[in-house]
């Protein structure tokens, strides 16, 4: 039985339906960003292979580089609002950023065509205004999603037991946005054209942009610059510390755009600056903190470190499972057909489903002593994905042809999601309880940059399931090549979940009464 003492003092006072007020605009601001952010993600891959022409390998690690750098740049923006900003104005910034990418990303061009000798020739202005969309997606991404967490964690005590319903709330409406982005912007996109779709999102982006202009005042204070005075002051040509940060945010867009060109040294710099991250994490620790708050950043930096291989699996939904529902599935579901895309409707429908009920078992198993600590939730989270991707593999194996049964794609998402609700609430909820106060904006960015390399991971993943590992020039993936693939990862999440159970017991002990 957990010895945490349970207190809402430093919460919220006002509140809405049993939780600070403020957790209403978070939701609703972030719901909007996710859909805007997974509206355009379904329809990515399909865009990069089908107009663009891209083969598959290369489509996928495009499509990693940018998920990549989408969770890396919290990174910084999570230091600049700790520092300066606040995340108030750092949420602002990052959305304005986001409606001008996703508006831009509606100008698809012109489709690309295949010459007689096999050539490709593309748009190479539209393909460049594409890259600098979705350098705009990634910048704005940087200033708001690390930010719209840390308000939702201002917003409760640090003993305050509804700190993870809150979190799982918050994660709901992330996944309604989801939701609705995969079954109204993926469908628009591929039956009526891609602008249309990419339109839709940037729309959806406007809407939370208002939504948290409008909504601001119900965060109290919670989310102001920490020292509002220095960040007026003129330290460059007349120019703030402020309008100074938003320039380097313009600067940011320009270096993103070369990025995301540049695919090989993406995952060379997350990878490097991951490692820098948890050097300078750990000496934090051992030289500025007390044994408490050192080992307590210790539990943190390991859960951030094993979510890797979680975050690498689950995001093939937006590339070779993607990429396979369009290929090898039948997709006629009786009463209605769904386009590949919109396949990845059933994560977040998953997620609406059963969030509610896991955020009222939390709080069950907790009243009874009986709730699984953070590691251990860590553990169930790998085990349930690893055995949905052995499944998934037993299952593609089954059918010869691009007919196969659409009950192993439900059976894999439906695992899948059932994993994300162990770790991925409860992961932001733990960053927030376990870091020391003056860390906190820098360990949620380093949370989401090792989510960073992850999604790189994704997307080199993706490209070893075409033929020879790199897909071929029509886009096709090798089934062979999949199946050993994802029965060899399936494999390795399995035992990492037992490792994490093993190191349940010395993870509990350093976290000090914290759950």
């Amino acid at each position: 039985m957990s010895d945490t003492v349970v207190s809402t003092e430093g919460s919220q006072e006002k509140e809405f339906l049993g939780h600070p007020i403020g957790l209403t605009i978070c939701f609703l601001t972030e719901m909007w960003e996710r859909f805007s952010y997974y509206g355009m993600r379904a329809l990515l891959i399909l865009f990069l292979t089908k107009h663009f022409l891209f083969p598959a390998g290369e489509a996928s690690l495009i499509y990693g580089a940018y998920t990549g750098l989408v969770y890396m740049l919290p990174v910084v923006g999570g230091y600049l609002a700790d520092r300066y900003l606040g995340s108030r104005k750092a949420v602002t910034f990052g959305a304005i950023l986001l409606v001008a990418g996703h508006i831009s990303l509606a100008f698809e061009g012109p489709q690309a065509v295949i010459d007689a000798a096999g050539d490709v020739t593309r748009s190479d202005v539209h393909v460049s205004v594409f890259f600098l969309s979705l350098a705009l997606i990634i910048t704005g991404v940087g200033f708001l999603k690390a930010n719209i967490s840390t308000i939702v964690g201002a917003l409760y005590g640090p003993n305050d037991p509804r700190r993870d319903g809150g979190f799982t709330i918050f994660y709901m409406g992330i996944n309604l946005g989801s939701l609705l982005a995969t079954m109204i912007v993926a469908g628009i996109g591929e039956t009526y054209g891609w602008g249309y779709g990419f339109g839709l999102a940037g729309i959806g982006m406007l809407l939370g942009l208002v939504v948290f202009w409008k909504g601001q005042h119900l965060l109290e204070g919670r989310a102001d610059p920490p020292n509002p005075e220095e960040l007026k002051k003129p330290i460059f040509a007349g120019l703030s510390t402020e309008w100074l940060i938003y320039i380097g945010g313009l600067v940011a867009v320009g270096v993103m755009w070369w990025l995301v060109q540049n695919q090989a040294l993406v995952g060379s710099l997350l990878g490097g600056t991951g490692a820098l991250m948890v050097a300078i994490v750990l000496a934090y620790g051992f030289t500025k903190c007390t044994k408490e708050e050192r080992e307590r950043l210790w539990v943190a930096t390991i859960l951030i470190v094993f979510q890797v291989v979680f975050w690498a699996l689950f995001e093939q939904q937006g590339s070779s499972l993607t990429l396979l529902a369009d290929q090898q599935f039948n997709r006629d579901l009786g009463l209605f057909s769904l386009t590949a895309a919109q396949v990845q409707t059933m994560n977040p429908l998953f997620i609406v489903i059963f969030a509610p009920i896991f955020a009222w078992m939390w709080v069950k198993l907790s009243n009874r002593g009986l709730e699984p600590s953070t590691p251990a939730k860590f553990g169930i989270a790998m085990l349930l994905v690893g055995v949905g991707y052995l499944l998934f593999s037993y299952g593609l194996g089954l059918t010869d042809g691009p007919n196969k049964s659409f009950f192993w794609l439900f059976v894999i998402y439906l695992f899948m999601t059932l994993a994300e609700l162990c770790l991925s609430p409860v992961g932001l909820s733990m960053i927030t309880k376990l870091s020391v106060a003056r860390l906190v904006g820098m360990m949620m960015g380093m949370w989401f940059l090792f989510t960073a390399f992850a999604n790189f991971v994704a997307g080199f993943l993706s490209s070893l399931t075409g033929a020879e590992g790199h897909g071929t020039s029509s886009g096709e993936l090798s089934v062979d090549a999949t199946i050993e693939l994802f029965h060899s990862v399936g494999l390795l999440a399995v035992g990492i979940g037992v490792v994490l159970f093993v190191l349940t017991p010395l993870m509990r002990k350093w976290m000090h009464g914290v759950h």
